[in-house]
């Protein structure tokens, strides 16, 4: 199957640019995500953000159902979106690894009993397993006429085609329920389609799973000459600056970046990396930094403040994404929002965007050496860097604008919504096919 390098944003029914249409079928619409800013963790929350704002400007009536970390449930409009934010009942569980299911459960609870007030809805749109139970219930109470989902990764995925462990084998089985009972599901990338037709039995493939890439805001992520001058003069005044953005997670891959800084500092004196993000592999990491001897040119520094972020991004000779398991890779848009020259591994969704010497420099993921070849090519190429920093930042404007994004989104509900739909009917009627057993699961998801 040949994948085009670039997802299109043209509308499929009517061969015009998506959101050029005039929009004549105001919806209201229920997202249900666990994340919403200011409660953000990755990627998730900022896409559902950007996505609802866009919907409420093309005219939907938006709702965004949500947890909060208050006491009090708080329903508040920003920028056009209705948002209801929902405590977790009493007693609120930390969020750890041992009770993330008795955490998840309670959080969907406290979300279908205040989500049951909000009346009809015309579609509900759940986010990834952890919105699966409180999505699904919903469904009847506020007589929805659709339920679809984004499944934004997965956890076999996240687990390079593994389920480790029981609570990898539940999450897992959550997915499959949430995939099947669905009435569309939407994915980021070509490569999350082949990915959960594989994991969740979908056989033969079926068209009711539409790829939608992630979008960007261009005018949220900028910065100035100055802020970007002096996060250069913070982290690299006399060298090259390489930076890594992201959670930090083993999948994200930043440990193959501390690997390959030996070789770097080699072939480049001065080189200095930043580290941003936050996440459960931060200790593992730094002391991965201190058995390769690189703490001097590493810096970890956390969670960023926006305004620092990307100034910090903007200041980057080259921004290094060496994820091993990445459905899209939505810091590869930011980056190139700002300019900046990308180096990123080439896997999944993030090879999708990042053509080597087109819109980028790639490597193998997880290959240190392979790492540090692609970066030096940036820095010993100064001009092709740009050159490509600049394409890259073109194809936001044409393929991952919001507008259009929203546009393709609101096509997928009316579709889902169709009671002319023979497929839907013929879905809807059918079992929902049990789960594979563990020792069946394991499948092939790095794509090479």
């Amino acid at each position: 199957m040949t994948i085009p390098s670039v997802i299109s944003m043209r509308d499929v029914s009517s061969g015009e640019p998506a959101g050029t249409r005039p929009y004549a079928h105001r919806m209201r619409v229920l997202h249900v995500s666990w994340e919403y800013p200011p409660m953000v963790y990755g990627g998730l929350g900022r896409h559902v953000h950007s996505l609802a704002e866009a919907q409420a400007a093309r005219g939907d009536e938006v709702i965004v159902l949500t947890q909060s970390a208050g006491v009090e449930t708080v329903r508040e409009t920003l920028d056009g979106v209705d948002i209801v934010r929902v405590p977790h009942d009493p007693p609120a569980l930390e969020f750890t690894e041992a009770n993330l299911l008795a955490w998840v459960l309670g959080m969907q609870t406290a979300l279908i009993r205040v989500g049951s007030s909000l009346g009809h809805v015309d579609v509900i749109h759940a986010h990834d397993w952890v919105s699966a139970h409180a999505a699904i219930a919903l469904r009847p109470i506020l007589s929805a006429d659709a339920l679809l989902s984004t499944i934004h990764a997965t956890e076999a995925g996240r687990h390079q085609g593994w389920l480790p462990g029981p609570l990898s084998e539940a999450i897992h089985d959550i997915e499959h329920w949430l995939v099947h009972t669905s009435d569309r599901i939407i994915v980021c990338s070509h490569h999350m389609r082949r990915e959960v037709e594989q994991l969740f039995d979908i056989n033969p493939p079926q068209d009711h799973i539409d790829v939608i890439a992630n979008g960007i805001d261009l005018r949220r992520w900028r910065t100035t000459a100055a802020q970007a001058a002096q996060a250069r003069e913070a982290h690299a005044a006399h060298g090259p600056l390489v930076v890594f953005v992201g959670r930090l997670e083993w999948e994200k891959g930043a440990h193959t970046l501390i690997e390959a800084l030996p070789e770097l500092r080699r072939r480049a004196p001065g080189l200095r990396a930043v580290v941003a993000g936050r996440g459960g592999h931060a200790q593992a990491l730094e002391a991965l930094a201190k058995e390769r001897r690189v703490t001097d040119s590493v810096d970890f520094v956390g969670w960023l403040p926006d305004t620092h972020l990307h100034a910090l991004m903007a200041a980057a000779d080259a921004l290094v994404l060496p994820s091993l398991y990445e459905p899209f890779g939505l810091v590869s848009l930011e980056g190139a929002a700002l300019g900046t020259p990308l180096v990123v591994a080439r896997t999944g969704g993030l090879a999708e965007f990042v053509i080597d010497d087109v819109t980028g420099r790639t490597f193998t993921p997880g290959d240190p050496a392979a790492l540090a070849d692609a970066v030096m090519s940036t820095l010993d190429n100064p001009d092709d860097a740009q050159r490509m920093a600049h394409v890259a930042r073109e194809r936001l404007r044409s393929d991952h604008d919001w507008a259009g994004l929203a546009a393709r989104t609101d096509d997928a509900y009316l579709r889902a919504r169709a009671p002319e739909s023979e497929e839907i009917t013929r879905r809807r009627a059918q079992p929902i096919p049990a789960p594979r057993g563990a020792a069946d699961r394991t499948i092939n998801l790095l794509g090479r």
